[in-house]
C-alpha cells in the first residue's frame, strides 16, 4: 500500500527486461562490432579490440543505454557501484571513457560516444 510512481514502475519494468534478454543473449552488435558476452570480447570487422575490464563494462553499457544521454554519475555507480563515492571527482570516468573512445576511434575512424554538454554523454551508432 506504499505510493508508487508509474514512471518508475515502468523504468524497473524495462530494466528487468533488459537484464533478462542481454543474459539469453550470447553476442550484441552495433555498426561492425560484435561484442560476445560469454567470453567478454570485442571485435571491429573480426578483429579483435583489447579492452580493459572497465571499458568493457563501460562499452557494454554505453550499448544498452544506446541513445540515450548518461550521466557521469549514472556511468560511476554503474561501473564501481557503491564502491564510487558521490563526494569525489569524477576523473576515474573520464579516463575509462578516454580511452574506450581512443579505441573505439582506432579501429572504426568513427566517435560513437558524443559528449552532451552539462549533461553526460549519448551512444549513437
Amino acid at each position: 500500500t506504499k505510493p508508487f510512481y508509474v514512471e518508475e514502475l515502468s523504468a524497473r519494468l524495462n530494466a528487468i527486461y533488459r537484464r533478462k534478454t542481454l543474459k539469453s543473449a550470447q553476442n550484441l552488435s552495433f555498426a561492425d562490432f560484435l561484442i560476445d558476452l560469454q567470453l567478454k570480447e570485442v571485435y571491429y570487422k573480426n578483429k579483435e579490440i583489447t579492452l580493459t575490464k572497465k571499458e568493457y563494462q563501460l562499452l557494454l553499457y554505453f550499448v544498452v543505454n544506446k541513445n540515450r544521454v548518461v550521466s557521469k554519475a549514472a556511468i560511476a555507480e554503474h561501473i564501481w557501484g557503491d564502491n564510487f563515492d558521490q563526494s569525489d571527482n569524477f576523473d576515474a570516468v573520464y579516463v575509462h571513457l578516454t580511452n574506450l573512445r581512443k579505441k573505439l576511434n582506432q579501429a572504426a575512424r568513427m566517435d560513437y560516444i558524443k559528449t552532451v554538454y552539462g549533461m553526460g554523454y549519448k551512444f549513437t551508432c
